[in-house]
């Protein structure tokens, strides 16, 4: 069926060494985890803690962020193989365009533009709250008109508009920058959980698992969709909630996988995206799983504030200053997250145009920066709109829907790839594969059912409109279908990779 052909491995690696189409391979194993770090700590601890617990999970929001560390691990592992395997910009496109089909490349690479770019979106938003509080603790008052919540949020915007001309500049200027923030976020991690030990109540862990309870957070469409379809009364905490939590959470994890679009710039990615995936997901797990319970254990989980709960936990200590630190902090941790997922989404979208599935004069690359300017100009210029004008309020659902998606695809690709491609060299392979991987891929299926009805309609909606987008332009205008040289469909046994 045309609608399954795929690109061999070969023809892929050979497309990567286009003159003008090609990315420059700058990125170290520190630089990989440290981007991964990078996306991963802020959205979760800075945004998502505080919400989770007081309408979810209460203090049990810490086995929130187990179980989706171990969705995350197992998807990570499979992640890895594919990356140390075919080391080219993309990720989970690129990964299932070899293995699944164009069709289901399609549907993962869109599916990671609304993760990453939507994502990119609803952090700036939580940026620009925080820096509003921050500057209101130092005494400046900003314009409501043009803050958070107004027709047009100006400081997300900005900060959209100046990551954006920072990231056409160049991959590893980025990264500097990018390792200097993420210094400032992890001495603020680490600040929390050590300064609020002091402040921790073991009262308010008790119970640890609030009794399951109707709740407005799981009723109408905002029911989860396993919840509706087993009829089960719709409940937040107790068990139920603990997994409702982690569907939520999730959206905290949102970063290893962006390692996986830059392989093509790692100096040796058959080494280095395995310790970059795998090393960034352990740390991140580690600190969220310890400000979760620090959190829960300042404030009793009905009382934390859903916006700000770090800074808000302090102060209600009576420690402003320490409330005005971690304000500072979450500005910086959100920038990196929002600079990361930028980057993600402009290598998704690069590896999407160089096979001609969105138009290929997006993905070419500055001489001089080696990066793909316009197509960096492009998406940023969307997301400072989105951000600025759209009142995203709870799309970070979206993102969640949209990564567990692609998450759940790569999954079962891996060993599809093992049976097709034996020959291949892998330099970090999946253990116990196909069982780990049928598992990864069962969790991840498990927590989209547990989103809710309303973003399964949103979700529904935007995958049709990129149907649309696949069957009007990019199935006819593909390299497969044109019979590009770099990318023309192998109809022969796929030769075996020069290992020399």
């Amino acid at each position: 069926m045309t609608l399954l052909r795929t690109k061999s491995i070969e023809q892929t690696l050979a497309a990567s060494e286009e003159e003008g189409h090609r990315l420059k391979r700058r990125l170290s194993a520190l630089d990989l985890t440290v981007f991964g770090i990078g996306v991963i700590i802020g959205a979760g601890i800075f945004t998502l803690t505080g919400r989770a617990a007081r309408d979810y999970a209460g203090p049990s929001i810490a086995l929130s962020f187990v179980i989706g560390a171990i969705v995350c691990g197992l998807a990570a592992l499979c992640y890895a193989e594919f990356a140390s395997t075919v080391p080219i910009s993309g990720s989970a496109y690129t990964f299932s365009y070899a293995t699944l089909g164009e069709l289901v490349a399609w549907i993962i690479g869109w599916d990671l533009l609304l993760e990453m770019m939507l994502g990119a979106s609803v952090v700036a938003q939580g940026w620009s709250e925080y820096l509003v509080t921050l500057l209101g603790q130092l005494g400046i008052t900003w314009p409501p008109s043009i803050g958070p919540g107004s027709h047009f949020d100006l400081l997300s915007f900005v900060l959209i508009a100046g990551l954006t001309l920072l990231i056409a500049a160049g991959i590893k200027e980025s990264l500097r920058v990018n390792l200097v923030l993420v210094g400032v976020k992890l001495f603020i991690v680490l600040f929390v959980i050590i300064a609020g030990l002091f402040y921790v109540k073991r009262e308010n862990w008790s119970p640890f698992i609030p009794p399951s309870s109707p709740g407005q957070a799981a009723s109408g469409l905002s029911t989860p969709v396993l919840q509706w379809v087993s009829g089960m009364t719709p409940a937040t905490f107790g068990v139920l909630g603990i997994m409702a939590g982690a569907a939520i959470v999730f959206f905290a994890y949102i970063g290893f996988d962006v390692v996986a679009t830059t392989a093509e710039e790692a100096k040796n990615p058959q080494r280095d995206l395995p310790i970059g995936i795998i090393g960034s997901l352990i740390i991140c797990t580690i600190l969220y799983m310890a400000v979760s319970l620090v959190i829960t254990g300042m404030v009793k989980y009905p009382n934390i504030d859903p916006k700000a709960a770090l800074a808000t936990a302090f102060l209600d200590v009576g420690r402003s200053g320490f409330a005005t630190l971690i304000s500072a902090g979450a500005v910086a941790g959100l920038t990196t997250v929002v600079m990361t997922l930028l980057i993600g989404a402009t290598r998704v979208t690069f590896a999407m145009s160089r096979d001609r599935l969105l138009p290929g004069g997006l993905s070419q690359t500055h001489p001089r920066t080696g990066t793909p300017v316009r197509l960096t100009l492009i998406i940023g210029i969307v997301v400072a709109l989105v951000a600025a004008l759209t009142p995203i309020g709870k799309l970070e659902e979206m993102v969640n829907i949209g990564t567990l998606s692609a998450f759940m695809l790569v999954s079962l690709a891996i060993p599809v790839l093992r049976k097709r491609r034996p020959d291949l060299k892998r330099s970090f392979r999946v253990p116990g594969s196909p069982v780990v991987p049928w598992l990864s891929a069962l969790f991840c299926l498990y927590l989209i059912l547990n989103l809710s009805i309303e973003t399964w309609l949103r979700f529904i909606i935007w995958m049709l409109l990129g149907f649309a987008i696949y069957f009007f332009y990019s199935r006819s205008h593909s390299r497969l279908e044109t019979g590009d040289a770099a990318g023309a469909l192998d109809s022969g046994m796929p030769q075996m990779l020069d290992e020399g």
